[in-house]
């Protein structure tokens, strides 16, 4: 009896102490920061050449470097390209374990529509402080900052776009359901962005993994809640859209296996303000604007146009 009673006791624990291993490793997996830019894999290898003469093109701009003190007590560090004379400005937002330059093709783009252009290496990214990823929810509380600060070096007159991919994408959908949001952001333009965090991690581990939900990702967000102080179930980016009351466009690979495709239509639908969606064919994650980028830039330059002033020689 005595033996029937310590392995009926032992088992649970052991059990437990083995899901809360694997919930530890895949939290670790999925949040924590890397001091490295991971490599394009996949269809995305094909556009390597063309990705790396971009960030020579920034590079060449000699961009200022801008640093932020957070409020909760972290610095966090951004490029800044600002265009001669224009009161345009873009903050862009990166991609999972990305950096503000490797968005150089995208500030590229907007600088040639006459935007000066900030590109911040996000919590747990670059050279910014943080030993986790937040996934845009602190992040979006660093960007309303940097978007003052925007403000500060353009003027009150200035003209602002948020403007992000993937997490970038979500982050700045987050920072648009703010009610201190600046009233100089005219536009939003989302590109692959998740609609929820919580979504997004359950998709991916029965992708990735094959795991079910329970219990992996609410021991996950438990982790994180003790970590960084909230839960993946508060990263609901399409409960933040729908306090959004500003234009909108949303951007989505119709191939997109990573943020699926269907989540672009989800964040389209909460927004409350004038809004376009855009699901570009063939296009993988993060590959509409690689595909066709000529077409990228008409369809952003085309659904912002009524809420920015025109810029000669852009």
């Amino acid at each position: 009896m005595k033996k029937r009673t310590l392995i009926g006791l032992t088992l649970p624990m052991i059990m437990t102490a083995g899901t809360m291993g694997l919930a530890e490793m895949i939290y670790r997996y999925a949040f924590k920061r890397i001091n490295y830019i991971p490599a394009a894999t996949g269809e995305m290898a094909q556009y390597a050449d063309r990705y790396y003469s971009e960030v020579d093109w920034v590079q060449n701009q000699r961009p200022v470097v801008w640093h932020l003190d957070t409020f909760d007590g972290h610095r966090v560090s951004a490029l800044w390209l600002e265009h001669p004379g224009s009161k345009r400005a873009v903050i862009i937002g990166h991609g999972y374990k990305g950096t503000g330059i490797t968005m150089s093709n995208y500030a590229h783009l907007f600088y040639d529509m006459g935007f000066s252009v900030l590109m911040p290496d996000d919590r747990g990214h670059g050279v910014s402080d943080g030993d986790y990823i937040s996934f845009g929810w602190l992040d979006r509380r660093d960007y309303l900052d940097w978007l003052h600060r925007m403000v500060e070096a353009l003027g009150p007159d200035c003209e602002l776009l948020l403007f992000g991919t993937s997490i970038g994408g979500a982050t700045v959908c987050l920072v648009a359901g703010e009610s201190t949001l600046p009233h100089q952001v005219r536009a939003i333009v989302e590109d692959c962005g998740y609609s929820s965090l919580d979504g997004e991690l359950t998709y991916l581990m029965r992708r990735l993994f094959r795991l079910p939900r329970e219990p992996l990702v609410p021991l996950a967000s438990f982790i994180n809640y003790r970590r960084l102080g909230f839960r993946i179930e508060q990263v609901d980016v399409a409960a933040a859209l729908r306090k959004n009351t500003r234009p909108l466009l949303v951007i989505h690979g119709a191939e997109d296996v990573y943020v699926p495709t269907w989540m672009g239509p989800v964040n389209y639908r909460a927004s409350q303000g004038p809004k376009a969606l855009w699901l570009v064919p063939h296009a993988q994650h993060a590959e509409s604007y690689w595909i066709d980028p000529a077409a990228y830039r008409a369809h952003i330059e085309k659904f912002i146009a009524p809420y920015f002033s025109p810029v000669a020689n852009a």
